[in-house]
């Protein structure tokens, strides 16, 4: 007796049609996404897509100055490279690990072929870079109008629901070149947070210890996202 294929830990291939899956299905490829690797970089082809069974992915905008800021998050939920199906083929953002995961791989072109051919597969593609869109837009107003401490909040509770743990292996450093403000400001912000029991951190993890209380410190960019993803991919 033939094999079940194992469950998919990936919403986005877990989420398509039987004919579709059955599409894409032969051609995944199992790779590790090691912290810190360098998925894409602006305006760069994109040869692949990666669609994440664990670990969490930083699209970000990166500045001649050598700043960078992010404009999305991208874990199980959700693919990365899909706007190479519809012709994109360049990324529009440099795409990092932030942490280290698990994903499934496609060849870039064979992608855009099977989009090409199927309905459903573009219309849950999509939704998919829809969120993308609206992450984007809500980062952008967010990093123009709320505080350090409220940004930082809104942060790590998103990147917690796509990691499914309340232990993020992420260093200060890093969560201020996502944030794209001075590491010392983090510092501030984060040392806030802990002293009012909502989390703990030492060098390169943090723990969320008190969601109900973190949510309340978010700004309102954290439901505002979260509400769209429930919208758009009923995750």
């Amino acid at each position: 007796m033939a094999k079940s294929p194992k469950p998919l830990a990936n919403s986005f291939l877990a989420s398509l049609s039987a004919p579709d899956a059955a599409a894409l299905r032969p051609h995944l490829k199992d790779v590790d996404l090691p912290q810190g690797t360098v998925l894409f970089e602006a305006g760069a082809p994109v040869e692949k897509v990666y669609f994440p069974h664990d670990g969490v992915v930083s699209l970000v905008v990166a500045l001649s100055s050598g700043e960078m800021i992010e404009a999305a998050m991208v874990g199980r939920e959700s693919l990365i490279g899909g706007l190479s199906a519809l012709d994109g083929k360049i990324s529009p953002y440099k795409v990092i690990v932030q942490i280290a995961g698990r994903a499934s791989s496609l060849d870039g072109s064979r992608f855009r072929r099977l989009a090409s051919s199927s309905i459903s597969l573009r219309a849950t593609l999509t939704r998919h870079e829809e969120l993308i869109l609206v992450q984007a837009l809500q980062a952008a107003a967010c990093n123009a109008t709320h505080g350090v401490g409220a940004r930082l909040a809104r942060w790590l509770l998103r990147c917690r629901d796509l990691q499914g743990s309340n232990d993020l292996p992420l260093t200060q450093e890093f969560l201020a070149q996502m944030m794209g403000v001075r590491r010392s400001g983090v510092s501030v912000a984060a040392s806030v947070l802990q002293k009012a029991d909502l989390i703990t951190y030492s060098r390169g993890r943090i723990r969320v210890v008190d969601l109900k209380g973190l949510r309340s410190t978010a700004c309102e960019c954290y439901q505002t996202v979260r509400s769209n993803s429930e919208r758009l991919l009923g995750a």
